[in-house]
């Protein structure tokens, strides 16, 4: 029998540590609060999860340390980077916010940034944060996504980049991009996904009650709200409100034109130069943004039944449609979506 003594000493010797990877997210004066907190709050839902492999640890890092003011004026608590060698980091998360342009200037970041970057396993922005990723050279000869109102001046920026221009996220190789503030939990999940699975993704997102999670090529914003915005003067906001209500009818140019007072060249005209969209064009966005609702509807039936009250005619003709706009299957667009 073991002496008191014996099973004390065993009781206190210490426990294996189990491995952990080491995501690190760099704070700056000005960066955007939830394009830190979102995706370290998803990594962070891991630790009440028994995972199948190494979890992660989470260091939020700046040049000096300290507290760092976001843009809404709270503050992070950070380490100084010089606390994390470079070939320590798994994961480098590159958030976006207004401070970003002056970080550029800040050698000491800059420097262990670039240090990390041929070292980590998986790098990643969050909005603006690809311009930061950009000047480091990492995205040239690739894919890559931001916020849809920096797209032009990224892809002007840097020509060497792919700007894909209404991608929630893009993952190219080992590089990782996000659009705006919410993308990077959508990012954040698609990581976990990749790490430990579907499972274990779809339970930290039913934690954090958001969905699982939208496509990386899914449009950041829809196609109408886009015309509506082209259509600054509203010209056409009774004929959008009028093609809804009749969405399933044969909206064929000319019933358009009639609609509108217009013959039809003059109304395809400027419906074009309005919107930016052809009115077939506007006509199928519109049947898209319908089915959609339907399709997030828990009491409507199958998908032909979707595709014939959004005026689709055939589910077929509405999957082209989908995949054209939204880059994902009606099917695929209500198991992620749907309140079944």
């Amino acid at each position: 029998m073991p002496s008191k003594t014996a099973k004390s000493s065993a009781q206190h010797e210490p426990q294996e540590k189990v491995p952990t990877r080491r995501i690190a997210i760099v704070a700056f004066p000005g960066v955007t609060l939830l394009d830190i907190s979102g995706p370290a709050q998803v990594f962070a839902e891991l630790e009440a999860i028994e995972l199948p492999g190494p979890g992660y640890s989470l260091s939020y890092l700046s040049s000096s340390g300290g507290l760092v003011p976001t843009d809404v004026g709270m503050m992070i608590d950070t380490s100084p980077i010089d606390e994390i060698e470079p070939n320590e980091v798994d994961t480098l998360v590159v958030p976006g916010g207004p401070g970003i342009w002056q970080i550029r200037n800040d050698e000491k970041l800059m420097d262990w940034v670039g240090e990390v970057l041929p070292k980590a396993r998986r790098v990643a922005s969050v909005c603006l944060g690809a311009f930061a990723l950009a000047w480091t050279g990492i995205l040239d000869g690739k894919r890559a996504a931001t916020h849809w109102r920096y797209c032009p001046r990224l892809q002007d920026s840097f020509p060497e980049i792919r700007v894909e221009p209404n991608a929630i996220f893009v993952k190219d190789g080992r590089v990782w991009s996000s659009a705006g503030v919410s993308a990077g939990i959508d990012l954040a999940l698609a990581m976990i996904e990749e790490d430990f699975g579907h499972t274990t993704a779809l339970d930290v997102a039913r934690r954090l009650v958001v969905f699982l999670k939208r496509p990386g090529g899914q449009s950041q914003f829809s196609t109408v709200l886009a015309a509506q915005a082209s259509d600054v003067e509203g010209r056409f906001s009774a004929l959008h409100a009028w093609i809804i209500e009749n969405i399933a009818s044969d909206l064929k140019v000319e019933t358009l034109a009639e609609r509108a007072g217009m013959t039809a060249r003059t109304f395809a005209r400027t419906y074009v130069s309005r919107t930016g969209m052809t009115p077939a064009s506007g006509v199928e966005a519109l049947r898209v943004e319908t089915a959609r609702l339907l399709l997030e509807s828990s009491h409507i039936g199958g998908v032909v039944e979707v595709a014939k009250r959004a005026g689709f005619g055939d589910d077929e003709r509405m999957r082209r449609a989908f995949l054209r706009h939204l880059g994902v299957s009606p099917t695929e667009y209500r198991n992620r979506f749907s309140g079944r």
